[in-house]
């Protein structure tokens, strides 16, 4: 699977652009791009949530 994954997004690629990943830090928000190499491994390890709706 992962071979097809990867065959798919070579036939792809001219149509892929560059995702940018925001995070809130000290209350304004920054591209992690910027981020140290120690500051992007906390990123990687924090714990991401899903809000759920209540009707």
């Amino acid at each position: 699977m992962k071979t097809q994954t990867h065959e798919i997004l070579k036939k792809q690629e001219s149509k892929r652009s560059k995702c940018l990943v925001y995070t809130r830090v000290m209350g304004y928000h920054r591209p992690v791009e910027s981020f140290n190499i120690g500051k992007k491994g906390e990123h990687q390890q924090r714990n991401h949530f899903k809000e759920i709706r209540i009707e």
